[in-house]
């Protein structure tokens, strides 16, 4: 069947619109960057305006790109993808957004997070979240909005009588899409926000009181693949359904066409995030990992795939962080040849803790450390173990994953900007002892939100049709001697270490 897809992917540092065809080709294209804010140590916002303007007009212009090239072309659907625990509160009256946009890697709450755990409530949250308590998810930073918001009066009070709406950025993008009409977000975006219940599907009476969240401020919860709602007819030239939303690991999930359980993939972006299907039932993680619901359709509402979730928080950033922070490099893309100008990192270690540590520590107090320099140290160096760090980060997830799952993966489908970059494919490779498998399709998040939204107009008919379209590009095998990975994961837990324990 003949039309096409455009797909918003809404990144922690970027908007994106990608148009895909029938084919599951990226046929346009367009980007821009938006500005991120650093008010305090430990903060990180973005502004919710700049992300609906950005959003909207490299929408615009991958349908521009799409016109000149196809003047006859058909959009059949709009899909959105989004960073997931982002999120932000605003005026249902005015759609005007009450205080910036809380980004994920923002730990203003962890202390709070700290005296939740401590009174006793992790098990309770797992059991009925599949999350961990941290600042990582966007119920604290919602529950932080009402009780701090600077210069908003009465804030819960609104709140309380159903004059705020609260979203993620999926919520934020369907209302502007739909003219304030629509106020939802799909099962996956909600169950990143300790306030959902990973069983009935549905917001957790009892999470949202031991948050002192109102319910008047949440969103519909809906299928993955399904009817939104349209776009106003005036954003695009004509009114468009959106018929897929889901969070950007989960989308990318289903765009490696991981349907199956026990198949395994990572996203190499701002941060890492390594997704495997359990099934259609929630595993709970002995090893903490994240159980998290992958995704729904309209049509089988009685079959979610969940998946288990491993978290790095810095990976892309990392690499920017080389860029802008330390100044060491002119454009991302010089890290790979910087790194592969030394054959090691002569033993130097960087454990990019600036946002704390994820899966599998979950310490929201460990800080970025680099160790084992030397005087022959060089700024070579420091970008080798800046990708090295991110392969380890990975690497600690994965291993997490096998005991969870009780079998030993044997591969790893790879996706993301930073997969294009092959020696840190290769050293990921080398560190898991496992192939590295890349796609030819590696825009595998928007594609992923474009399949659900696909299915739903029946562009495409089912998973088995898209599975069988997904092609390997290329294939890294594992390099090290087994003696020799072991040794240089104990020197990174032994960085790790150093990283944890940095005030003693």
């Amino acid at each position: 069947m003949d039309g096409h897809i455009l797909a918003l992917d809404q990144g922690t540092s970027s908007s994106r619109a990608l148009v895909f065809d029938a084919r599951g080709q990226a046929v346009a294209l367009a980007q821009r960057e938006f500005h991120q804010h650093f008010p305090q140590p430990g903060w990180v916002e973005h502004d919710a305006q700049e992300i609906w303007q950005t959003q909207l007009e490299v929408a615009r212009a991958a349908l521009a790109q799409l016109r000149a090239a196809s003047p006859k072309a058909r959009v059949r659907a709009v899909a959105i993808t989004n960073q997931r625990e982002t999120c932000l509160l605003w005026d249902r009256a005015t759609g005007t957004p009450v205080g910036p946009a809380i980004v994920w890697q923002d730990r203003r709450t962890a202390g709070w997070c700290d005296a939740l755990r401590a009174a006793g409530h992790a098990r309770r949250v797992q059991r009925k979240t599949g999350l961990v308590i941290d600042a990582y998810f966007s119920g604290s930073k919602l529950r932080w909005m009402l009780d701090h918001l600077p210069g908003v009066p009465d804030i819960r009070a609104r709140a309380e009588r159903g004059e705020l709406a609260f979203g993620t950025i999926d919520t934020w993008l369907l209302w502007q899409l739909t003219g304030g009409r629509v106020h939802a977000t799909d099962v996956s975006n909600a169950s990143r926000t300790l306030l959902f219940n990973l069983n009935t599907l549905d917001w957790d009476p009892e999470m949202l009181a031991l948050l002192d969240v109102p319910r008047a401020l949440l969103p519909e919860v809906l299928p993955s693949s399904g009817f939104f709602g349209e776009t106003d007819a005036h954003l695009f030239g004509e009114a468009l359904p959106i018929t897929g939303v889901a969070g950007d690991q989960q989308a990318a999930t289903f765009g490696q066409a991981c349907f199956a359980p026990g198949m395994a993939k990572n996203t190499y972006g701002t941060g890492c995030f390594m997704l495997m299907n359990t099934g259609s039932r929630p595993v709970s993680s002995r090893h903490r990992l994240l159980t998290t619901v992958g995704w729904q359709s309209a049509a089988e509402p009685a079959r979610p795939a969940y998946c288990l979730e491993g978290s790095v928080f810095m990976a892309g950033a990392t690499v920017q962080w080389l860029r802008d922070g330390l100044q060491i490099i002119e454009r991302a893309a010089d890290v790979e040849p910087l790194a592969a100008s030394v054959p090691d990192t002569g033993d130097c270690f960087l454990v990019p803790a600036f946002a704390g540590l994820g899966t599998p520590w979950w310490d929201g107090h460990a800080r970025g450390t680099l160790v084992g320099m030397t005087r022959g140290t060089t700024r070579a160096h420091i970008a080798r173990a800046a990708l090295e760090a991110i392969a380890f980060q990975s690497a600690d997830v994965f291993g997490a994953m096998a005991a969870d799952a009780g079998i030993a993966l044997t591969e790893l489908r790879v996706d993301g900007g930073a997969s294009r970059n092959d020696l840190l494919m290769q050293m990921q490779a080398d560190v898991l002892g496992v192939p590295v498998v890349r796609p030819h399709q590696t825009e595998t998040t928007a594609l992923g939100a474009a399949l659900l939204a696909g299915l739903a107009v029946g562009l495409w008919q089912d998973a088995s049709e898209i599975g069988a379209r997904w092609q390997v590009d290329r294939r890294f095998e594992p390099r090290l001697q087994e003696g020799e990975r072991r040794d240089r994961i104990a020197r990174w837990q032994e960085a790790v270490s150093r990283a944890r324990n940095w005030a003693q």
